[in-house]
């Protein structure tokens, strides 16, 4: 996993004003009220997905492309969505630039995921949620794991969900965050 974050040139997907800044452990903005996470963030979540190469991946927030771009180095099988149209343009621009347009890229209301697309083996949600979206449980294949930060506005505890069965799911809780708001029907209201 750390080899995939080294291996991502983090400073293509920021601003020239911000490019210097790239490699520092921060979040920075990218337009339209959003942010790149800073790389501890990326990591830890990605971790905690636990992805194999042959492993389905939800990308619930695109954002900048940055955290897809990582989850595209450990397995080719990632689809993204994003809820704001500028952001998608741009980074679906950029993926495809960077030769990682091999991501499924989506436009739409990351909260109730890609149902024409699962069973996903993982989901990874990049915004900060009031509670777990039951479309996204219903995604995940038996044995998939969601990992989403859920809280209030201010924070949010990082959350990994895991299917046991059809209606069975084991719900283990890490360190505090603080995410931008998961906007959407399974999310704050937009």
């Amino acid at each position: 996993m750390l080899q995939a974050l080294a291996t991502v040139p983090r400073h293509l997907f920021f601003a020239p004003a911000f490019e210097a800044h790239a490699y520092q452990d921060k979040a920075f903005p990218i337009g339209e009220g959003q942010t790149i996470s800073q790389p501890y963030t990326v990591a830890y979540q990605t971790q905690l997905l636990d992805l194999q190469p042959t492993d389905r991946v939800l990308e619930v927030g695109t954002g900048s492309g940055y955290q897809c771009a990582v989850l595209l180095q450990l397995t080719p099988h990632v689809d993204s969505i994003e809820f704001n149209e500028v952001l998608f343009a741009r980074t679906r621009q950029l993926l495809a630039t960077l030769g990682a347009g091999g991501a499924g890229l989506h436009c739409g209301d990351g909260s109730v995921g890609l149902p024409d697309r699962a069973p996903f083996d993982a989901i990874l949600v990049t915004a900060g949620a009031p509670g777990l979206p039951p479309a996204l449980l219903r995604q995940l294949r038996v044995g998939g794991r969601l990992v989403i930060p859920v809280g209030d506005s201010q924070t949010q505890r990082m959350v990994r969900v895991t299917r046991e069965g059809a209606e069975a799911f084991v719900r283990e809780e890490f360190e505090e965050f603080r995410f931008v708001p998961l906007l959407g029907a399974g999310g704050w209201r937009s």
